[in-house]
């Protein structure tokens, strides 16, 4: 495993190529570096901060391409608190993401899903993976709407904000994702710690009842969490939250990171990477 960037400095990311993607018209710079099949890891909040891009060089270290999106925030900046808070404001009454329960796709869904297309035109193999965290958790399994999505993981899934229980998805949804696990056995992965205050149990109850045994749920105890994250996390977040990024503890033997370990073979089993 590649070693990464100090993850409490401010990221310049430049291993990466950033590249204009446009799609369906709309035109997003995303992050890309590495070879072989394609996993689109989807930043939480408030941005590709450094301990996102460095679960991306994890990713592109176990054989794939990586796409990283830019969605919101300051590409590469270490999470401060009053930065954050700005974005995470600017991203809640934004259209795009529809931050709050109310049933209607997300239209950076769509976006996402395109990309998905894209990624795996580029890079061939059977299909294309997927991880969202935070604010974009829930975006991994609604990608499954995608033919060429076949590895799904959700990290801390926040969205709705306000709706523990909720999906962020409409049932009609749910029920396609599941017809399409069920079909072609496929299986999503889901983490969260047992106490995030932003990713209750409720929803991942929720994700079980709509989806069954497809749905592989991962509960960590509040003791795995990084006990010294980023400030923006250490005082906003204020739980454990960020399973293989802001609260991972990159030592042998930790939980967190024996669930990073966990996704790599999961997209090296479904995409061959």
């Amino acid at each position: 495993m590649e070693t990464p960037q100090d993850p409490q400095a401010d990221d310049p990311l430049d291993d990466f190529e950033p590249r204009r993607i446009t799609l369906d018209g709309v035109s997003k710079v995303v992050h890309v570096t590495g070879s072989g099949p394609a996993v689109i890891v989807m930043t939480e909040m408030p941005g590709i901060s450094p301990q996102v891009a460095r679960f991306s060089r994890w990713v592109r270290a176990a054989g794939f391409t990586v796409y990283m999106p830019s969605l919101f925030g300051r590409d590469g900046a270490l999470p401060q608190v009053e930065e954050g808070i700005a974005t995470f404001r600017r991203a809640c009454v934004s259209a795009e993401f529809r931050a709050l329960a109310g049933g209607a796709p997300s239209p950076a869904m769509q976006w996402l899903r395109a990309l998905a297309r894209l990624a795996h035109a580029q890079c061939g193999g059977p299909g294309v993976g997927a991880i969202g965290m935070c604010f974009t958790g829930n975006f991994a399994l609604s990608m499954m709407l995608e033919p060429a999505m076949l590895a799904p993981v959700m990290c801390q899934p926040s969205l709705p904000l306000d709706d523990p229980a909720g999906t962020g998805m409409a049932p009609d949804e749910l029920a396609a994702v599941r017809e399409r696990l069920e079909r072609e056995d496929l299986t999503v992965l889901a983490y969260r710690f047992d106490g995030d205050r932003h990713c209750r149990a409720q929803r991942f109850a929720a994700f079980r009842e709509a989806l069954g045994e497809r749905f592989v749920a991962r509960v960590l105890p509040d003791s795995a969490a990084h006990p010294a994250p980023p400030p923006f996390f250490a005082q906003v977040v204020g739980s454990p939250h960020s399973v293989v990024t802001a609260h991972l503890i990159d030592e042998a033997g930790q939980p967190t990171l024996r669930a990073r370990d966990e996704i790599l073979s999961f997209f090296a089993r479904r995409l061959g990477g």
